[in-house]
């Protein structure tokens, strides 16, 4: 693509996710509902004045990077030991509840084993962004449910990173007829990816920073080349990119100057989130729905209702207050981010269909919709509809 026709494409992203999010402020809508919107009516099965998917497949690659790499950032493991006690038997419990019921559930549309189990693990994860950004900043850092919700969003990111990495491994051993070396190769190089990651930042990385924190672009420049710079040794030795990112995201969390990083990149990350959700509703193909519109729509509806339930009965388990699970099980009670990641990486190894990914797709987009509005009618978040609601 050359560069008149990148810089329309995102004259056409920014300037249409402007006007659009002006409507949805104005009628007090979720701005993500803006942006995918606004894909799937630019993209190739709308207007088609932004069809090249490569593109769109770097745009979303990206911002997942970025995205990753910032979630490592906020990851202090200091604050939230006493919660991890709580939040691990619930994260596996409930992946486990969620990634069997969701298998069943394909099975019964006719998904053969693994496409049916690849659609299950992706329904196992809820969204980071949405349960975070409808989150009042002030619960998030100062009340209990603040420090839950984060702690069972890490240990999900986790499981899925783990997921990507079985599914990097049998989809590169379906070619090659090399199971356990493709298994054995990520599963030694993570370790060592973390062990040279966090020498790197101890003996390089910070001393750089600190000697020259007065500049803060260059601070900035170093956040970025050490994001990317990671993401791709990581994908040399064989795992993802966006396992490299998250890696380089917490190796340096511990450092004093982690949350200066965190901040100046954030007006990076509100970059991507756009074109990531742009993305996420150009992707959709639209011409396949019909073919599994059943499927979605049962999938969906049990995500809806199912993952609320769980969550309420699995956090009442552990001595959570009643009304403390019921509002964390809606705030979760959605497909995440990983849910896409997992159908593009398990479409692109010849694990899934493209109707399984369609499914996979439509489920988390209407699952993030309907959350969004679940929790913005009935429970506090900054962009409530109602005063009494709205928190800062």
């Amino acid at each position: 693509m050359d560069a008149q026709s990148l810089t329309f494409s995102f004259f056409l992203i920014f300037s249409g996710a402007a006007v659009l999010a002006t409507i949805a402020l104005y009628t007090r809508q979720p701005l993500i509902i803006a942006y995918i919107v606004l894909g799937g009516l630019l993209g190739p099965s709308g207007f088609e004045l932004v069809n090249d998917l490569s593109l769109l497949e770097d745009i979303a690659h990206i911002g997942i990077i970025f995205l990753l790499f910032l979630l490592g950032l906020d990851m202090q493991p200091s604050a939230l030991i006493a919660t991890l006690k709580k939040s691990t038997p619930v994260a596996i419990a409930s992946s486990i509840a969620f990634f069997a019921s969701s298998a069943f559930l394909a099975s019964l549309f006719g998904f053969e084993l693994t496409e049916a189990a690849v659609i299950g693990a992706a329904m196992m994860f809820s969204s980071t962004i949405i349960g975070i950004k409808l989150l009042p900043t002030t619960v998030l850092h100062h009340r209990h449910i603040g420090e839950m919700m984060i702690g069972l969003l890490l240990l999900q990111d986790i499981i899925a990173i783990m997921v990507l990495i079985a599914l990097n491994a049998i989809g590169g051993s379906a070619e090659e007829g090399q199971l356990a070396s493709a298994i054995l190769r990520p599963t030694l190089g993570l370790p060592l990816l973390i062990g040279a990651c966090y020498a790197c930042v101890r003996w390089l990385v910070l001393p750089l920073l600190a000697r020259f924190d007065r500049f803060q672009e260059y601070l900035f420049l170093m956040a970025i080349g050490w994001c990317l710079g990671v993401a791709e040794l990581s994908s040399a030795i064989g795992l993802s990119a966006e396992i490299g990112a998250f890696v380089a995201g917490v190796t340096v969390a511990t450092s004093p100057i982690s949350q200066f990083i965190a901040i100046s990149l954030k007006p990076l990350r509100d970059f991507f989130l756009v074109l990531f959700f742009f993305s996420v509703g150009a992707r959709l193909e639209i011409a396949a729905l019909p073919d599994v519109m059943g499927a979605v729509l049962v999938l969906s509806a049990g995500v809806l209702l199912f993952k609320p339930l769980v969550y309420r009965i699995l956090l009442g388990s552990v001595s959570e207050k009643k009304s403390l699970a019921w509002n964390m099980g809606f705030r979760l009670g959605q497909a995440s981010e990983f849910s896409l990641l997992i159908g593009y990486v398990a479409l692109a190894q010849g694990l899934l269909s493209v109707e399984g990914a369609v499914v996979i797709q439509a489920v988390s987009i209407l699952t993030l919709l309907v959350s969004s509005y679940i929790v913005i009618l009935n429970f506090p978040t900054p962009i409530a509809i109602s005063d009494e609601l709205r928190r800062d």
